[in-house]
C-alpha cells in the first residue's frame, strides 16, 4: 500500500472513531466552568481576605490618623466622593493622550470626565477659557513644574526660584552647599536661587531684581513650600519683564487660598500657574498646570492687557505635548474624576467658608505661641503655615520633630534661613488645614499650642539631661513618663474630631 493511501485510510478512521463516541472527547476537555471560576476566583475578595497583611497595616494607618494631631501643611484629608472615585473602575481604563486624540479607543467616558474637569478647573479660579488652559495629567506638581521646563527649556537654559531654605522647593532648582544637585530641575537646567532677608523672614525683592537682571533667567518663578506670607506678584511681574522672563507660579501650598479669594492671586500676572491638587485644595493627590493662551499680553504700568492680535502665546502644545508624550504615559482617570469632584466643591461657599477659618486658625495658632515668647519666622503668617525658630529654646527641628511624632502630632522639621539646615534644620512647619477639616476652631488650636509648648519642654529637658546626638535623645525618651501623658493627652483631644470619609 502506498503511503499516501495509508495516511487517508488512518484519517478516515479517525474521524469515524470520534463520531460513535463523542462522549470520550467531552471527557477530555477540562470543564469550562471550573477553568472559567478559578481564573476569576480571586476578582471579588475582601481586601482583609486577600491580603490580610496589607489590611492590617492599613488599618493601623487609620488609627495613627484618627487619633493623632496633623499639622504638615501640606496633608489634608479629602471627602468620600473623592474616595470612592479613587477606588473606582476608572483605574481600569488605559487613556493615553488628550480627548479625542487618545491613542486607544474605547474612552468616549474617559474624556467626557477629563473635559469637565478643565471646566471645573477653570471655574474654581475665575478664569476665562478664551484666555487660559489646563492640564490636569500631571501625576504630581514636581511632574508638573519639569513638564513646564521641558516644554519651554533646552537643556541648561537657566530658571529662578526662591531659595530652598529661604522658603522655596527644590523642584525650583537647588543646589546643596556642597555644590550637589538634589533635583532634576537643577541637573538639566541651571538655577540661581534667590532669598529671603536674614534679619526680617521677608523676601528681599531688591536683591531678586538684581540677581535676576544679571542671571538672565529664562523663567523666574514664585511660590515655595514654607513662605508665611502674601507673594508680591506685581513686583514679580515687573522683575520678569525687565529681564526678558516667563513668570511661573507654583502655588503648590496657597491653591485653596486663591480659589476661595482669601490670598492675592497669581493669575492676574503670571504667564503660567502650577499646584499640588491635595494640599490646601483638599483633593486628590496629584498636579495641574495653567497657562496663557489666545493674545499675547503687553506691558501697561504693572499690569497686563491685550497685545496685537497676531501676537499669540504657544504655550499650550508646547505644554501639553511635554506631559505626554514626553514626561508621562497614560493620565491616571480615576485621579482626575476625583480632582473634578474636588474642583466642584471648591466652587462653592461652604469651601470658602473652610478657608477663611483655615486663615482664622492658623492666625490663632500663631498669636498662642507668640505670646508664650516663641520666635516665628516673619513674626506671624498671612495664610495657612507658620514656621516655628527652635533655634532659641536650643532645640533642632530633628528633635522636636520626634517628641511630636512620639506625642502622635505630626509636624514637619524645616530649615530657618542662616541655619545648617541640611545637617540640623533649626525649625518646623506648621499648617492648619488638615485639622481644619476636621472641624478645629480657634480654641482648639489654643490646646494645640499648648501641646506643642510642652513638646517643646519635654524635648528641652531630654536635651539637657542626655544630650543632643541623636540616639542619646532618642534613648532618653524611653519610658518618658510626661510623653507618655502627652501622648494620652493628644489622643484623647483628637478622638474628639472625626475624619470625613474614615469610619473608626
Amino acid at each position: 500500500m502506498s503511503l499516501r493511501k495509508r495516511k487517508e485510510r488512518e484519517s478516515s478512521s479517525s474521524c469515524s472513531s470520534t463520531s460513535l463516541h463523542p462522549q470520550k472527547k467531552a471527557s477530555i476537555e477540562p470543564d469550562l466552568d471550573s477553568r472559567r471560576a478559578a481564573v476569576r476566583a480571586w476578582g471579588n475578595q475582601s481586601l482583609a481576605a486577600a491580603d490580610p497583611d496589607i489590611s492590617e497595616i492599613m488599618e493601623k494607618e487609620k488609627q495613627r490618623q484618627f487619633k493623632g494631631i496633623e499639622l504638615i501643611a501640606s496633608e489634608n484629608f479629602v471627602c468620600k466622593a473623592v474616595l470612592d472615585a479613587l477606588g473606582s473602575h476608572l483605574t481600569n481604563k488605559y487613556s493615553e493622550g488628550l480627548p479625542g486624540a487618545r491613542y486607544y479607543i474605547g474612552n468616549q467616558y474617559i474624556d467626557q470626565i477629563e473635559k469637565l474637569c478643565w471646566e471645573r478647573a477653570l471655574a474654581a479660579f475665575s478664569l476665562d477659557p478664551e484666555c487660559w488652559g489646563v492640564n490636569v495629567q500631571p501625576y504630581s506638581c514636581t511632574s508638573a513644574n519639569f513638564a513646564v521646563y521641558t516644554a519651554l527649556l533646552l537643556p541648561k537654559d537657566r530658571i529662578m526660584g526662591l531659595d530652598s531654605p529661604s522658603g522655596g522647593h527644590v523642584s525650583h532648582g537647588y543646589y546643596t552647599p556642597s555644590g550637589k544637585k538634589v533635583s532634576g530641575a537643577s541637573i538639566f537646567f541651571e538655577s540661581l536661587a534667590y532669598k529671603v532677608n536674614p534679619h526680617t523672614g521677608y523676601i528681599d525683592y531688591e536683591k531678586l531684581e538684581e540677581r535676576a537682571l544679571d542671571y538672565r533667567p529664562k523663567i523666574l518663578i514664585c511660590g515655595g513650600s514654607s513662605y508665611p506670607r502674601e507673594w508680591d506678584f506685581a513686583r514679580f511681574r515687573q522683575i520678569a519683564d525687565k529681564c526678558g522672563a516667563v513668570l511661573m507660579c507654583d502655588m503648590a501650598h496657597i491653591s485653596g487660598l486663591v480659589a476661595a479669594k482669601e490670598c492675592l492671586s497669581p493669575f492676574d500676572y503670571c504667564d503660567i500657574v502650577t499646584s499640588t491638587t491635595h494640599k490646601s485644595l483638599r483633593g486628590p493627590r496629584g498636579g495641574i498646570i495653567f497657562y496663557r493662551k489666545g493674545r499675547k499680553q503687553r506691558k501697561r504700568g504693572i499690569s497686563l492687557c491685550q497685545a496685537d492680535e497676531g501676537d499669540q502665546y504657544d504655550f499650550e502644545d508646547r505644554i501639553n505635548f511635554s506631559v505626554f508624550p514626553s514626561m508621562q504615559g497614560g493620565p491616571h482617570n480615576n485621579h482626575i474624576a476625583a480632582l473634578a469632584i474636588a474642583l466642584k466643591q471648591v466652587a462653592t461657599p461652604e469651601f470658602k467658608a473652610y478657608i477663611q477659618q483655615v486663615k482664622r486658625n492658623a492666625q490663632a495658632l500663631a498669636s498662642a505661641l507668640l505670646r508664650r515668647k516663641c520666635r516665628l519666622v516673619t513674626g506671624g503668617t498671612d495664610n495657612h503655615l507658620l514656621l516655628w525658630d527652635l533655634r532659641n529654646l536650643g532645640l533642632t527641628g530633628k528633635n522636636f520633630e520626634k517628641v511630636c511624632e512620639l506625642c502622635q502630632i505630626t509636624v514637619n522639621k524645616t530649615p530657618i534661613f542662616g541655619d545648617n539646615g541640611t545637617i540640623s534644620p533649626g525649625g518646623v512647619r506648621i499648617g492648619t488645614p488638615a485639622m481644619t477639616t476636621r472641624g478645629c476652631l480657634e480654641g482648639d488650636f489654643e490646646t494645640i499650642a499648648e501641646f506643642l509648648l510642652r513638646a517643646a519642654h519635654i524635648a528641652s529637658t531630654v536635651h539637657r539631661e542626655h544630650g543632643k546626638l541623636q540616639k542619646d535623645f532618642i534613648k532618653g525618651l524611653q519610658s518618658n513618663w510626661d510623653l507618655a501623658d502627652l501622648r494620652s493627652r493628644v489622643e484623647a483631644f483628637s478622638t474628639q474630631f472625626a475624619i470625613p470619609a474614615l469610619d473608626v
